[in-house]
């Protein structure tokens, strides 16, 4: 089935580790930290590379932090437009275990804290509401994996 996963959360919030556990191996990844540092217009690069894995019937996982319909809007569109289903994978925010994970990071890796509060100030729950056909919540499960819910069960507030 083809399908266009979207990642939503704070950075160091565990899109990337999710990503690498329990998609890898059906989606390509596409994230703009994979692009070079100084890559220009790396929305419509990120773009095309999503439009050219649909294009060829290979499902697609964006790994960006995704916070609002801004960012989200344009990749629900391209999913539609390639008749995928669109998939929300909501990482529920919880600012201080992402400004710890952060600091262990090192180099590039490591977002400046201000990164993360201009992200957290942004971030807004996906909804189908916003065009995507299913939205999960993931949480870390305390034991190296993730516990994944439909929204719908997701009794913890936004």
């Amino acid at each position: 089935m083809l399908d266009l996963a979207v990642l939503v959360g704070l950075q160091a919030s565990g899109k990337s580790a999710f990503y690498a556990q329990r998609l890898s191996d059906r989606y390509a990844l596409v994230s703009k930290d994979a692009f070079p540092r100084g890559a220009r217009r790396r929305q419509e690069r990120q773009m095309r590379l999503i439009d050219q894995a649909l294009a060829a019937g290979e499902p697609v996982a964006v790994d960006n932090s995704n916070p609002s319909p801004e960012e989200w809007r344009p990749l629900v569109a391209a999913g539609h437009a390639h008749g995928a289903t669109v998939t929300a994978y909501w990482f529920p925010p919880d600012l201080s275990g992402s400004l710890l994970r952060n600091a262990a990071r090192t180099g590039r890796a490591r977002v400046p804290d201000v990164g993360l509060h201009a992200t957290y100030s942004r971030l807004r729950r996906p909804s189908p509401a916003d065009g995507f056909d299913a939205v999960f919540s993931v949480r870390f499960d305390g034991r190296g994996g993730f516990d994944v819910r439909p929204v719908e069960e997701d009794a913890r507030p936004r």
